[in-house]
């Protein structure tokens, strides 16, 4: 398998060309990062997330090469695609629809994107309220639920204690057996080795751990406040 940053190969050459390119209706073949406009459509969202607060700072580009890994001898040509991007934030909508249109049958991969643009927005230490609002309309064009939003928001700024739920993604009203079902699942596609077969950068690997990790310990904190409850009722 080629490593994930091939794909920045392509892009090196289409960033003196115009950044709206193809379009299909189902998921292309082969590794997202070998089509043109998945990176295009990533490297532009990231820009834009950057001017989000206003202000487009350093740090944001380096959280953003750091997840999205340029080949050796293209990073100008994703730097100037980068600068050229995040000059507004105007345009963002249509690059999250064009994702979505090409890899709506991929719903994991969308949600890898948003996850890695959270990483960047929390890179210079703070996530502003229109920087949330940038994420959170990603993930409504992204057709992503709001639960798996929720749960993004509380993996990367964190959860209150009293609310596991959200890092599952199921009611707190849920049946248990409904419960261990969301966490299998969530554990299931948060598994580093998943993103190890889509060919994602090592940044990404542990991404999914600090994910695989959160999504256990809320299931482990469901545990105990249940336990406890049924002890009290017994009592």
């Amino acid at each position: 398998m080629k490593p994930a940053s091939s794909f920045w190969r392509k892009i090196a050459g289409l960033a003196a060309r115009k950044v709206d390119e193809a379009e299909c209706d189902v998921c292309p073949p082969g590794l997202p990062g070998e089509d043109p406009a998945f990176s295009t459509a990533v490297t532009a969202l990231g820009a834009k997330l950057a001017k989000a607060d206003g202000e487009a700072q350093a740090a944001e580009y380096d959280a953003f090469h750091a997840i999205f890994q340029a080949e050796p001898g293209s990073e100008g040509a994703i730097r100037r695609l980068y600068q050229l991007a995040r000059q507004t934030t105007r345009g963002f909508e249509g690059y999250a629809r064009r994702l979505r249109k090409r890899y709506g049958a991929c719903p994991q991969l969308l949600e890898d994107v948003l996850d890695g643009l959270f990483h960047i927005a929390a890179s210079d230490g703070v996530v502003t309220a229109d920087e949330l609002a940038y994420l959170e309309r990603v993930g409504e064009l992204f057709g992503l639920s709001p639960l798996t939003f929720r749960r993004l928001k509380a993996t990367h700024l964190g959860a209150a204690n009293d609310d596991p739920y959200v890092i599952l993604g199921v009611a707190p009203d849920a049946g248990d057996e409904a419960v261990r079902a969301a966490w299998r699942s969530q554990l299931s596609e948060a598994h580093p080795d998943r993103a190890r077969a889509r060919g994602l950068p090592a940044e990404f690997v542990e991404v999914a751990e600090a994910k695989a990790s959160a999504i256990n310990a809320a299931f482990s904190t469901i545990r105990r406040e249940r336990d406890a409850i049924a002890r009290a009722g017994a009592a």
